[in-house]
């Protein structure tokens, strides 16, 4: 069987069979970008899952970054997590994060003024970058290590239903950035073990990250390289 003719069988497939070679990632423009998503759930991986997509996307040459709410941590968590370790040595995807030590209602000592002001600021940084992503030419590559303010293709709010489930910030507040997104920017929200039923009209993909089991229900405290 030639490169020319594939054979029926796995024409349909990715790469029409072939075993996918990484290529070197240069800037580039998403095509079908501008869509909104929802992960929510009790289960472990929702920062995760987007993490692992904001991966994939910079590895085609789109420019992504992360603006964290709430992800302050605790005592069981270090200072420097291996996702930031990771993201700083790649190209195209950045993060930034606007949480503090604790998290809001646990009874954990932090204080809760500072966790609303906290979310305050997250929003406000929201605005503004979409903002950027606004006046920015999205149809066109960004340079990989532009900083966020110049423009992004996919803009993941991690926690930022979390801080809405836990009243920091609103359901308006959160159907305000949805209606501030460009039209070509990808637009993900993470957070909240309660459904976001008022975003269900409002986003394009909605997935439930569901908890069967967890080993925390034992008491195993967080571990290095899959919780942090």
């Amino acid at each position: 069987m030639s490169d020319e003719t594939p054979d029926s069988t796995v024409e349909n497939t990715p790469g029409q069979g072939r075993t996918p070679e990484p290529e070197r990632i240069e800037p580039a423009a998403p095509e079908e970008f501008g869509l909104v998503q929802v992960w929510w759930g009790d289960g472990k991986g929702k920062t995760t899952a987007t993490l692992g997509m904001g991966l994939r996307a910079a590895g085609h040459g789109y420019r992504v970054h992360m603006l964290q709410f709430m992800k302050g941590g605790a005592s069981s968590v270090d200072a420097v997590r291996g996702e930031y370790n990771a993201i700083a040595a790649l190209p195209g995807i950045s993060y930034e994060n606007l949480g503090h030590y604790g998290w809001h209602g646990m009874a954990d000592g932090s204080d809760e003024e500072d966790h609303e002001a906290q979310a305050q600021a997250g929003l406000e940084r929201a605005h503004e970058l979409l903002e950027a992503a606004a006046e920015a030419d999205l149809g066109a590559p960004i340079d990989l290590d532009a900083p966020p303010e110049e423009g992004v293709h996919m803009l993941i709010l991690d926690e930022v239903l979390y801080a809405a489930d836990r009243d920091l910030l609103s359901e308006d507040d959160v159907h305000g950035l949805i209606d501030a997104k460009p039209d070509d920017l990808e637009l993900v929200l993470s957070g909240s073990h309660a459904e976001p039923a008022y975003l269900e009209d409002r986003a394009d993909l909605v997935t439930n990250v569901r908890k069967v089991k967890h080993p925390i229900d034992d008491g195993q405290r967080a571990r290095r390289g899959t919780e942090f």
